[in-house]
């Protein structure tokens, strides 16, 4: 199959229409049907079932779909770090790392600290993502390095180095009758009246999710609990960075939470290696 079928079909099956998809991929809709049947015939299956004007998916068309996408990002992120290896080779600035913002900061700076007196050390451009962001850019290309956090982020096809593994920790508005507590328990914080447990957008499931507010990033979160619209579990090391109008209690049943240095696994950058080092020395 060629990255051109794969583009059309993929838009084809987004939009279960010819004559969308063709506006979105800026060409007539007649080659487009006939690029989609060529790709039928050579697969040897049935890719959209068309009945009238109504299009949907085969279950071979899903599956399509599903690799489709995963090869389709692939392609790209080869592009991008092809593009990255060649600036990289001018003495251009070097290393994107991703994070979490709000996640694991004392840890980040030591790091940087740490990387930066290196010998060959390269710059390190650090970019703070929402919730569940930092993964996608690191899988598709538009990051060398970032900073995970298992069970939330998922590693698997990824090398990783495990840091440091850490309890959680409910975050209340100070004042709060629960903050008097030495300790609780998940039940104890997931039915507070009032004070439901956020929603978080594009985590696919990998955050517990709760009946309040959506939210997105670090600062939206703690400005609700503040408030008296949320509480939350956080990883023990977020306490540094809370505002003083938050407060926080150890929460003996929530999981362990792993930060992990991760790369993709193809990656022979010297200066990520360095930072790598840096990052398990710590």
């Amino acid at each position: 199959m060629e990255t051109r079928e794969l583009r059309y079909f993929v838009a084809v099956a987004d939009e279960l229409h010819f004559g969308r998809a063709a506006q979105r991929l800026g060409i007539a809709q007649p080659p487009l049907s006939r690029a989609i049947q060529q790709l039928e015939r050579r697969l040897g299956v049935t890719l959209l079932a068309r009945t009238g004007r109504t299009i949907t998916l085969t279950d071979a068309g899903s599956v399509l779909l599903r690799e489709g996408r995963a090869a389709l990002d692939a392609v790209d992120a080869a592009e991008r770090r092809t593009r990255r290896a060649a600036i990289a080779a001018t003495g251009e600035p070097g290393l994107v790392l991703v994070t979490k913002a709000g996640a694991s900061g004392e840890l980040l700076a030591k790091l940087l600290d740490a990387y930066a007196a290196e010998p060959g050390a390269v710059a390190v451009d650090v970019v703070l993502c929402g919730i569940a962001e930092q993964e996608p850019l690191l899988r598709d290309g538009r990051a060398d390095v970032a900073l995970l956090h298992r069970p939330f982020d998922s590693t698997a096809g990824l090398d990783t180095e495990e840091l440091y593994t850490e309890g959680q920790v409910a975050v209340l508005p100070a004042g709060h009758p629960l903050t008097s507590r030495a300790q609780l328990r998940m039940a104890d914080v997931t039915g507070l009246p009032g004070l439901p447990m956020p929603r978080w957008p594009g985590a696919d499931g990998t955050y517990p999710d709760g009946p309040g507010p959506q939210v997105r990033d670090h600062a939206q979160l703690c400005q609700l609990i503040a408030l008296g619209r949320a509480a939350a579990v956080l990883p023990e090391s977020s306490r540094a960075h809370l505002r003083s109008d938050l407060a926080t209690v150890p929460v003996l049943d929530a999981p362990m939470v792993t930060t992990v240095i991760a790369w993709p696994p193809h990656s022979r950058s010297r200066a990520l290696a360095g930072l790598v080092r840096a990052a398990t020395r710590l």
